[in-house]
């Protein structure tokens, strides 16, 4: 078996935009929206205005790729029982789902996973960058898979 190694980043981005374009990647992601984490304040699972229409334009940009689907994860930061963390980022991966479907993407294009506290993104002591739900595209071959 040959293993070719790259260290050169032109080569290595000429020969993603390469495969992206030959897979038809590169049309899809190019107007998937760039944010995809969602903060919450203490003990909240409600979003803001600015976060309910970021997540319009997901559910614009699902509704128009239906190959793709999306993993919602929600998360807590570590205050509370275990039992309590995961209830609660239950609650926020769920508000984001209802949205989306409220939008008009069809309930088996969202896939759902809650950690709780489990999966910090920063230090735990952070507690505000934890209390978060993230958005993972996915293509069909990857979401049938799971």
């Amino acid at each position: 078996m040959t293993v070719l190694v790259l260290d050169n980043p032109d080569i290595l981005a000429k020969a993603a935009r390469a495969f992206a374009s030959a897979a038809g990647q590169l049309s899809a992601s190019a107007d998937r929206p760039h944010r995809n984490r969602f903060h919450y304040g203490f003990n909240k699972h409600t979003l803001d205005a600015a976060d309910i229409d970021m997540l319009r334009r997901h559910a614009t940009y699902l509704k128009n790729h239906p190959g793709i689907r999306v993993r919602i994860h929600g998360h807590t930061d570590n205050f509370g029982s275990a039992e309590y963390n995961r209830f609660l980022s239950r609650l926020r991966a769920n508000t984001v789902a209802r949205l989306l479907i409220q939008e008009g993407v069809p309930q088996t294009a969202i896939l759902l996973t809650t950690w709780g506290s489990e999966r910090p993104l920063t230090r735990p002591e952070d507690h505000a960058a934890n209390r978060r739900v993230e958005l993972e595209y996915l293509t069909l071959d990857m979401a049938q898979a799971l």
